[in-house]
């Protein structure tokens, strides 16, 4: 497998840290990553997605979803119940997972929910006012305004 060094990125570009870092993680993951559990990504309105994992087995209390550092991380945790049982076959996996998704700026998470075996979990983008675009009116060269003149000829 091939390495990239990154490095002369970050002394050659300002402000451009957190596209170097999204490089950097998924040029260092692993091919090979465990698949388990599987999962979808929609995308549901323009800005909104829908991530449904299938955690066939698993209870609500068996599941968390956490939101750190711009990070989804889903776990689950099934307790040791079946001991008791004798299994002539077991195909459905019920073994511990974390999960995680890293977000973009603005992306939160707005519900959760658990049915038919499948966690859906619904993120929207929200950005702030201050960042929507914003149309600045022109003035005219010719008009002043009458209290700036007043305040001009008095000092």
């Amino acid at each position: 497998m091939r390495s990239f060094d990154l490095t002369p990125l970050y002394r050659a570009t300002v402000g451009f840290d957190q596209i170097a870092d999204l490089m950097d993680r998924a040029l260092a993951s692993d091919v090979g990553q465990n698949s388990y559990p599987p999962y979808n990504i929609e995308k549901t309105d323009d800005d909104a997605w829908r991530i449904s994992i299938a955690v066939a087995g698993f209870a609500d209390d068996d599941l968390a979803i956490e939101v750190k550092d711009r990070s989804l991380h889903v776990t689950a945790r099934k307790a040791d119940d079946d001991a008791d049982r004798k299994y002539l076959h077991r195909g459905i996996a019920t073994r511990a997972f974390e999960r995680r998704f890293h977000l973009a700026d603005h992306v939160r998470v707005t519900e959760a929910s658990h049915e038919n075996g499948m966690l859906h979990i619904d993120l929207v983008r929200e950005v702030p006012e201050a960042l929507k675009p914003r149309r600045i009116e022109i003035s005219a060269a010719g008009k002043t305004d009458a209290n700036l003149v007043e305040a001009k000829s008095v000092n």
